[in-house]
């Protein structure tokens, strides 16, 4: 659900948020944070800028989510469901029967008070983890697994979701939520339903300086840039650029449908890229 914001200000005038009246006013679960998190700013190993504008924003803690789920035929009870500020979707904070906690992805339809296990045997509910093979077709699922036992690697965003097309002994044919059809392990795990905080998408920050507080730094164009800083710098007045010719910062071929997959990649495995109308 989205909130509009009253016009007082010009910052507030094209604010759209997510409502988050129904999420956990309190902090998160102190047991289940990551110790020592240090901001990177963009940066690697090496201290360089590896990733530009980013830097800055408030101080953020990292939750620690189960992406493995392999707690099998555990019941755990809902018993929050909280927002999560280094990811577009919340978190559902979950008590198991035998004393553990953790954090999972909010799937849409799960609440507080209701209950998710991770088994062979589980029912096909939100929440509910259990491998693909098991799985009926037309189902949605998140939280999907590439390599088995590795933990959830695709479908993680807020609204994402994914369906099972196909089935055979080995193999379990995926629609990505990026129209890309892909062949992946039958005893890979996957997460029942569609992650929760659909309108994540339609949100509007309303100002630039809400985007310095979620530590995004500004963008400049390279037509704007010296010609030293920048392929499409230089030129008199404003000097457009083909898209024959688009380049990247460091000279790369940046034009539309040119390919940057690396060919190392799982290629064989696509069913049908996500490029193909």
């Amino acid at each position: 659900m989205l909130r509009t914001a009253t016009p007082t200000t010009t910052g507030r005038r094209h604010l759209v948020t997510t409502d988050r009246s129904e999420l956990k006013k309190s902090g998160p679960e102190k047991s289940l944070l990551l110790p020592g998190y240090v901001k990177r700013q963009g940066r690697g190993f090496k201290g360089h800028i590896t990733m530009r504008h980013r830097g800055g924003g408030m101080k953020k803690k990292i939750r620690i989510i189960d992406w493995k789920r392999n707690k099998t035929d555990v019941v755990g009870v809902v018993k929050s469901i909280e927002y999560d500020p280094l990811r577009s979707a919340n978190l559902a904070l979950v008590f198991y029967t035998d004393g553990d906690k953790s954090y999972i992805l909010a799937p849409e339809g799960l609440k507080v008070g209701g209950t998710v296990v991770s088994s062979v045997k589980a029912e096909p509910l939100p929440g509910n983890a259990m491998e693909l093979k098991n799985i009926p077709i037309g189902v949605p699922i998140h939280n999907l697994e590439i390599r088995k036992g590795k933990g959830a690697q695709l479908v993680r965003g807020a609204g994402n979701a994914a369906l099972i097309q196909a089935k055979d002994e080995k193999f379990v044919t995926i629609l990505l939520p990026s129209k890309e059809q892909r062949l992946i392990n039958a005893d890979c795990f996957a997460t029942i339903g569609q992650v929760g905080n659909q309108d994540w998408k339609n949100r509007k920050l309303g100002k630039a300086g809400r985007s310095r507080w979620m530590g995004i730094r500004p963008t400049v164009r390279g037509s704007a840039m010296h010609p030293n800083n920048h392929p499409h710098g230089g030129g008199e007045g404003r000097s457009g650029v083909g898209l024959k010719y688009q380049k990247t910062p460091w000279g790369k071929i940046a034009a539309p449908g040119k390919k940057t997959r690396d060919v190392h990649k799982s290629k064989k495995l696509i069913v049908k890229d996500r490029r193909v109308k």
